[in-house]
């Protein structure tokens, strides 16, 4: 299960080596999330990536947004650093600070994408990366319920 990061401490490391990498959150005007599958991969995951030498999370999730869709991107907000298994890597967890993103333009492949997709957030099929079906899913399940609950509350009164 993921475990939520306090700074750069990890509390309760399964594993010797750690993967560090900012990670988007990306829905289009019907409330589908972008997820991508990168070559020779079989999970899909986020739009995101790896940080370079002295890059910030922030500044490499809209270097990767672009590199993997094409588009630039502007960060809404941060939901913070979280730990989890990495998808594609045994024996290596994963520190991962992600973001909610509003795109600018419509994606296409770039970079090392494979495949690239919008899910339901209720999606069953789509074999996904830890990190996306542990804390992402969940939080854009309460993410978007809560937009529903304050969009009806925005009609009633």
């Amino acid at each position: 299960m993921g475990r939520t990061c306090q700074g750069s401490s990890v509390s309760d490391n399964l594993t010797t080596k750690t993967i560090r990498v900012a990670a988007a959150i990306i829905f289009n005007d019907d409330q589908q999330l972008l997820l991508v599958r990168k070559r020779n991969t079989t999970f899909f995951m986020q739009v995101g990536g790896k940080l370079e030498a002295n890059e910030s999370s922030e500044a490499a999730i809209i270097r990767e947004t672009f590199e993997e869709t094409g588009c630039h991107s502007h960060i809404v907000q941060s939901l913070g650093r979280f730990e989890t298994q990495a998808a594609n890597e045994p024996d290596h967890s994963l520190i991962a600070d992600v973001y909610l993103l509003q795109l600018e333009g419509q994606p296409q492949i770039q970079a090392e994408i494979a495949q690239m997709k919008w899910i339901s957030v209720d999606d069953q099929h789509t074999p996904l990366a830890p990190l996306t079906r542990e804390i992402v899913l969940p939080w854009c399940v309460n993410y978007l319920a809560s937009r529903e609950t304050e969009a009806a509350a925005t009609q009633i009164g």
